[in-house]
């Protein structure tokens, strides 16, 4: 049987390396599922994306951008977020694996995430584990979430 799709590529960029229209497409995404889908009205473009340390990566599916996520570095940490997927793409998988490139590439580091608590069990299957209260951003229910380190492979 032969897929309808074109195979998936996962990316990952700093902002400043991505094509625009590729950049256009990881954005439209973000609003759709915050802003417009969840209403949650904050400021998506908050200056995070442009830091030295900020990568964005995403799946693509021959030239439409399907899902992504955004990996921030702080001076002890890495922070996973802005981990949004299609309306049209979702049950695919692509967060997941979006997630497990994450940490293949960063788990060296601890893992940080302010999580949706209806997705806790979600990013536990990752190694994510629930670190503080509850708390509410943009009238939703969130939890801070992190992954110990892991360890390298002697």
């Amino acid at each position: 049987m032969t897929s309808l799709h074109a195979p998936v590529e996962y990316h990952v960029a700093h902002l400043a390396e991505m094509d625009p229209v590729t950049l256009y497409q990881v954005l439209k995404i973000r609003v759709d599922v915050f802003v417009v889908e969840q209403t949650a009205l904050f400021a998506d473009l908050d200056g995070r994306d442009l830091e030295d340390g900020t990568l964005i990566a995403w799946a693509q599916e021959g030239t439409e951008v399907l899902a992504t996520i955004r990996i921030l570095t702080e001076a002890e940490h890495s922070e996973i977020g802005r981990v949004a997927t299609a309306f049209t793409a979702r049950g695919r998988g692509l967060a997941a694996e979006l997630i497990r490139r994450a940490i293949a590439e960063h788990g060296h580091r601890e893992l940080r995430m302010g999580a949706q608590k209806r997705l806790a069990d979600w990013y536990g299957r990752f190694g994510f584990v629930i670190s503080g209260p509850d708390y509410v951003e943009d009238d939703i229910v969130h939890v801070p979430m992190t992954r110990a380190v892991t360890p390298p492979v002697s």
